[in-house]
C-alpha cells in the first residue's frame, strides 16, 4: 500500500492536524501524575498511511490497545493530572529517546514501515520538535510547577502489553516496571499480589532502562521522583467494560498507597 506522501513539507503538522498533547483533570490534586505515551494511534496527514495496511495501524505497533480508556477513567477516580501523547508510535515513539533507531522504526515486529525508510534528517527533527518535545516539554513543565508549588509528584507510566509475543503466551495480566527507584515498584507489587486473581510480573514483561525507555529516565529518575512503570495485557482491556474494571482496580490499590506513602512521609 503506498502512502499519501512521499515527502514531508517543513512543518509536519498541518492546521486539520490535531495538537499531539492529550491531558485530562488538570487541576487534579493528587500526588501521581500519570502519563500515556502510547495513549493514541493518530498520524499527520502530511504522512499519510506511512505505506501501512490499516488493519496493522489497530495494532499493538501502533499504539497502547486499551490504556487510553483506562488512562482517563483513572485520573478520573484518583483525581490525578493525566498527560498522554496522541500520536501513533510509529510516527515518532514518544518512549524512546530520538537517538535509537526504534525512535522512528523502519520495521515494527514483523511489519515494515515504508515511509519510515530513509527519511531525512530534517523529517527526523520535525517528528520530534513537532510531537516528541510539545509531550515531554508538558511533562517536564508540569513537573516544575510542581515542585515551585511544593506539591508531591509520583509519577506512573501507564502502559499495555500483548497477550502474545513471537508465538509466545504471557501469562502475567499486569507488571510493574522500574529500574533505578523501587519505592512505588515494592509496594505496588505488593498490593497486586495480594489480590489473588492476578499473576504479576515483576519487571515483566519488559524492564526499564536508558535505551528502551524515556519517560522514567528522563521525567521520574533523573528529577528523583518516586516512580514506576505498569503494563496491562491489552485483551484484558480491550473493551470498556474491561477498562472501567481495571481502572477501578487501579484507583482502590493506588488509594491504598497514597496513604502508605504519606505514613512514610514521602508524600
Amino acid at each position: 500500500m503506498a502512502s499519501d506522501a512521499t515527502t514531508a513539507p517543513a512543518q509536519l503538522l498541518g492546521t486539520d492536524d490535531v495538537h499531539p498533547v492529550h491531558e485530562a483533570n488538570l487541576a487534579g490534586r493528587s500526588p501521581f501524575l500519570l502519563t500515556s505515551d502510547h495513549y493514541g494511534r493518530l498520524l499527520p496527514r502530511a504522512l499519510g498511511d506511512l505505506g501501512v495496511a490499516n488493519s496493522e495501524l489497530t495494532r499493538h505497533i501502533a499504539w497502547d490497545i486499551g490504556i487510553a480508556g483506562v488512562s482517563d477513567r483513572l485520573a478520573e477516580m484518583l483525581d490525578a493530572h493525566l498527560i498522554a501523547q496522541r500520536y501513533s508510535r510509529l510516527v515518532i515513539d514518544c518512549n524512546r529517546p530520538p537517538s535509537v533507531a526504534s525512535s522512528i522504526p523502519a520495521i515494527s515486529e514483523a511489519t515494515a514501515i515504508p515511509r519510515n525508510e530513509g527519511i531525512s534528517a530534517d523529517e527526523r527533527s520535525a517528528r520530534r520538535r513537532e510531537i516528541f518535545e510539545p509531550y515531554h516539554g508538558r511533562i517536564n513543565a508540569v513537573i516544575d510547577g510542581r515542585v515551585h508549588a511544593k506539591r508531591p509528584t509520583v509519577l506512573v507510566s501507564l502502559h499495555s502489553f500483548t497477550p502474545v509475543y513471537a508465538g509466545v503466551a504471557r501469562p502475567w495480566h499486569i507488571g510493574t516496571l522500574y529500574h533505578r527507584d523501587t519505592v512505588l515498584p515494592r509496594l505496588l507489587l505488593k498490593h497486586l499480589r495480594s489480590e489473588r486473581d492476578l499473576v504479576v510480573g515483576d519487571n515483566q514483561p519488559y524492564a526499564v532502562s536508558d535505551i528502551t525507555d524515556y519517560t522514567i529516565p528522563v521525567h521520574g529518575e533523573a528529577r528523583g521522583l518516586i516512580n514506576t512503570g505498569i503494563e496491562i495485557r491489552q485483551d484484558l482491556i480491550a473493551d470498556q467494560s474491561g477498562q472501567q474494571q481495571w481502572a477501578e482496580r487501579l484507583a482502590r490499590i493506588f488509594g491504598k498507597i497514597e496513604v502508605e506513602l504519606k505514613v512514610e512521609a514521602l508524600v
